[in-house]
C-alpha cells in the first residue's frame, strides 16, 4: 500500500512538471510569433513530445494560450512588481517599479512583450483570451496607480496631481519605448523613455521631495506632513 500511495502521489507531480515544461516552450515560442502562432502541433515539435500528449495537457489551443498569459504575468509579477515592495512605500517604490518595468522591457526588445503583441492579435477578438490578456494588464496597471497613489499620500507627489494621468503617462511611455526600440531600432530610446519619467516627477513631484531624492546622503524619502 505505501508504495502504491508514493506511485499515486508521483503521478500528478510528473504531471504538473511536464505541463510546466510544456508551458514554458510555449511562453518561448509566443514571445517570437505571437499567441495565435501557437499550436499544438508546433510544440510537440519543440518539446518533442505527442500531439496527443501536449493536447492532453491542455485539451485545446485556446486553453494552452490561456496558460501562456497567465504564466508571462506570474514572472512578470514577480521580477517587476514583488521586487520592487523591497522598496520603501511613496516615490522610492514607484520608482523601484518603473526600474524594473524598464530593465524588463529592455530585455524584451529582442524577443517581444506578450502584452503588447496579444493586444494587437486580440484587441477586437471577443473570448476567454482576450479577457485572461485584459486582466493581466489592467492588475498591473492597478498596481501601477496604487503605487502613484501611495506616493501622494507620503507626501512624494503633490496632492492635487491627477493620478491616473500620472500612471498613464507612465504607461505610455513603455509602449513608446517598445515601439521605438523593437521596430524603429532608436538607438536613444531608452534614455528618452527615462527622461520622460524624469520629466513626470518634475512636474508632480513635491519640492521636498524632490530636494530629499536629489541629495547625495539620502537613503529613503521622509514623508512630507
Amino acid at each position: 500500500m505505501p508504495a502504491a500511495s508514493s506511485k499515486t502521489a508521483r503521478a500528478p507531480q510528473k504531471g504538473q512538471q511536464t505541463k510546466a515544461v510544456i508551458v514554458d516552450a510555449a511562453l518561448n515560442l509566443a514571445a517570437q510569433i505571437g499567441l495565435e502562432g501557437l499550436s499544438i502541433g508546433a510544440l510537440a515539435e519543440v518539446t518533442q513530445m505527442s500531439k496527443s500528449g501536449v493536447f492532453a495537457h491542455f485539451g485545446s489551443r485556446e486553453e494552452l494560450q490561456i496558460s501562456v498569459v497567465r504564466e508571462y504575468h506570474a514572472r512578470f509579477e514577480q521580477e517587476v512588481f514583488y521586487t520592487a515592495l523591497q522598496a520603501p512605500r511613496g516615490l522610492p517604490r514607484l520608482r523601484a517599479l518603473f526600474a524594473n518595468w524598464m530593465k524588463r522591457t529592455s530585455a524584451e526588445i529582442d524577443s517581444g512583450c506578450i502584452y503588447i503583441s496579444g493586444a494587437v492579435e486580440f484587441d477586437d477578438r471577443p473570448g476567454p483570451v482576450r479577457d485572461a490578456l485584459a486582466e493581466s494588464v489592467n492588475t498591473w496597471l492597478a498596481a501601477m496607480l496604487r503605487a502613484v497613489t501611495q506616493a501622494q499620500e507620503e507626501g512624494h507627489l503633490r496632492a492635487d496631481a491627477d493620478a491616473k494621468q500620472i500612471s498613464f503617462e507612465i504607461h505610455a511611455l513603455i509602449l513608446a519605448l517598445h515601439y521605438e526600440a523593437r521596430f524603429l531600432r532608436s538607438p536613444d530610446s531608452l534614455s528618452r523613455a527615462n527622461k520622460g519619467f524624469d520629466n513626470i516627477l518634475a512636474r508632480c513631484a513635491t519640492p521636498e521631495a524632490l530636494a530629499d531624492a536629489a541629495a547625495p546622503s539620502a537613503r529613503r524619502l521622509k514623508p512630507v506632513r
